[in-house]
């Protein structure tokens, strides 16, 4: 169920896990306090979408939701679907829901920001970072997602991303740097404020080889007693379409930066 927050005041921390401060939400903006158990509420009738929404500057979506029909009517793992928003290089995608089927969700083709998006069945993968520019800055603020057989953001451009607040439940992997595309990049990727509810297998999964990393904080993992949950993977990366081989997990200061503080079991 949604919760309205004033923008006068500081924020209720995301599912608990920290305080949201009102100068990290945009102005007006109205954003959902979920936890393991509750989701936003869509408003308004749900719309069908059978072509890519293209967007330039802002979208807002007013909390509707967004579902694939038509050729946009999958939810599988099929690569080279395609989304069911690409955004432009600067481009804002806030208040929306994707529903079920979401084809592959979100492209953003450079700079971009996501802002209270929600994906309640993600299908291929939620969003997609495609911009080719090392200073390129992709925002994702607010939101969350579930069902994610494989990935919930693949991270195939380059430059820095940056996400927090953030939900994720029944995910393979919360974040991946491209482990084998045609043109690999050095990532920087940031996360901040986290809920990761089991199950789920990695948070982050990084290129050792082509210098990505991942910094780690506040981050909560919810109902993996037994720890099972990988919060950094290092991999091998490749630009030949293999499958790239595993290189170690945990904390190294260079790749994975975190430490035990970082992470919260509950």
């Amino acid at each position: 169920m949604a919760q309205h927050l004033s923008r006068k005041r500081a924020m209720a921390g995301l599912l608990g896990a920290a305080a949201l401060t009102a100068g990290a939400i945009a102005t007006g903006l109205t954003v959902p306090t979920a936890s393991a158990a509750t989701w936003p509420t869509p408003s308004g009738t749900p719309q069908a979408v059978t072509k890519t929404i293209p967007v330039s500057g802002s979208y807002d979506g007013g909390m509707k939701r967004y579902y694939g029909s038509g050729d946009l009517g999958t939810g599988g793992q099929n690569e080279d679907q395609d989304p069911l928003f690409e955004l432009k290089d600067g481009a804002t995608l806030k208040n929306v829901i994707l529903g079920s089927p979401a084809a592959d969700g979100v492209h953003c083709l450079g700079s971009c920001t996501l802002q209270n998006v929600w994906w309640e069945d993600v299908g291929e993968d939620a969003a997609t970072f495609k911009g080719s520019s090392s200073s390129a800055v992709y925002t994702v603020n607010g939101g969350g997602a579930k069902e994610a057989s494989d990935k919930v953001f693949q991270f195939n451009g380059a430059g820095t991303l940056n996400i927090s607040n953030f939900a994720v439940k029944n995910f393979g992997t919360f974040v991946r740097s491209c482990g084998n595309c045609k043109t690999q990049y050095k990532r920087t990727i940031n996360v901040n404020t986290l809920e990761a509810t089991y199950k789920g297998s990695r948070i982050a999964g990084i290129n050792t080889n082509y210098g990505d990393s991942v910094t780690l904080r506040r981050i909560t993992i919810v109902g993996d007693t037994s720890k099972k949950i990988i919060p950094c993977q290092k991999y091998l990366g490749n630009n030949t379409g293999a499958e790239p081989t595993t290189n170690g997990s945990g904390p190294d200061g260079t790749y994975c930066k975190y430490s035990s503080s970082d992470i919260t079991y509950r």
